[in-house]
């Protein structure tokens, strides 16, 4: 069964797995930095560590950075994917990023993994008291199009290539 989890270094193994079936490719929601992580466990308890203090209203973030709660996707007692929920909108995220960003490892894909994040996703977007969120996608991501639209995505515009949805998180 789908859950959101909070990144916790129990979780290391999945987590090591889940970085290495993505290989080159970005985990969207991840948080992990472009340039990759040490794939080590301390690197992954640092990891956790940053990720929680995003999640932390208070917490002093870099510049053009936002708050975010940060939830590793599980079924069961595997990891399999990522889920990042931006308390707000900076430019960037406004025109491109968006609210909820999320990634399934490929061997789990198809499953209705990201569907059932998201949909877990929505009413903790609500306690924070976003009444809609924006999500985008690639355009040519057909994937993440059905489940943005089956969540009740609302197509605003295309703009950089990104389809730009939005879901009223409270019904």
């Amino acid at each position: 069964m789908t859950e959101l989890v909070t990144p916790d270094l129990r979780w290391y193994d999945s987590w090591a797995a889940t970085l290495a079936e993505f290989g080159a490719d970005y985990p969207h929601g991840s948080g992990c930095p472009p340039e990759g992580l040490p794939r080590d466990r301390a690197g992954c308890a640092a990891f956790v560590a940053d990720l929680l203090r995003y999640g932390d209203a208070a917490a002093d973030l870099p510049e053009g950075r936002v708050h975010c709660d940060y939830f590793w996707i599980a079924d069961g007692p595997e990891m399999i994917g990522f889920l990042a929920l931006r308390h707000r909108l900076n430019d960037y995220l406004l025109r491109e990023g968006g609210h909820i960003g999320y990634s399934v490892r490929p061997s789990r894909r198809r499953e209705g993994h990201a569907l059932r994040a998201l949909e877990l996703a929505l009413p903790r977007a609500a306690d924070l008291g976003i009444d809609a969120v924006l999500l985008t996608c690639d355009e040519d991501n057909l994937g993440s199009r059905l489940v943005i639209e089956k969540a009740g995505g609302v197509l605003e515009d295309i703009r950089v290539g990104k389809r730009r949805y939005w879901i009223t998180t409270r019904h």
